[in-house]
């Protein structure tokens, strides 16, 4: 008996992973960009959620926040009640594509920024490695303080009288 509960679980087990696949598949992700050819609302609402999970973009600027959204809002103004793009005069189709690819530049730029990078450093005066995890923004944002205080220090003040290095 348990023989043969074995052999039918192991005989539907490939079914049900390729049912979970083919659902996974048609999900919509906010990685992969808006795409005006799909169902605009379900991608609509899925960006607006990604923006105020505070993870997935949480280096978006409040004005490129703002833009996305007024973005989102103008597509969906100028999509209506059409089913398709294709049923759009030519003009309406520019705007759309221009909204859209100004959305998924700015998009991709704040998840990019976002993401989380994590290193094992040694404190000054440790053997102990601890790990630091920051996201790239933030990573470039201390070495350009790093980098400013490096060239504040390295200024050489010159003395009235007194020749200075390089004049």
């Amino acid at each position: 008996m348990n023989k043969l509960v074995l052999l039918i679980a192991l005989v539907l087990s490939p079914t049900f992973a390729v049912a979970k696949i083919a659902s996974q598949g048609s999900a919509f992700s906010p990685e992969k960009g808006l795409d005006v050819s799909q169902s605009f609302e379900a991608q609509r609402n899925a960006i607006i959620k990604a923006l105020g999970d505070g993870k997935t973009y949480s280096e978006i600027s409040p004005d490129d926040r703002k833009r996305v959204t007024t973005s989102l809002d103008r597509i969906a103004g100028l999509l209506g009640g059409v089913q398709n793009v294709d049923q759009l005069a030519i003009e309406a189709r520019v705007e759309v594509f221009n909204e859209q690819e100004l959305v998924n530049t700015l998009l991709t730029e704040a998840r990019e920024d976002s993401r989380q990078v994590c290193t094992r450093e040694k404190k000054v005066g440790s053997h102990r490695t601890t790990t630091m995890c920051k996201t790239v923004a933030e990573r470039r944002r201390d070495m350009e303080q790093s980098q400013g205080a490096l060239r504040t220090n390295m200024r050489v003040v010159c003395v009235p009288g007194v020749s200075c290095p390089g004049t």
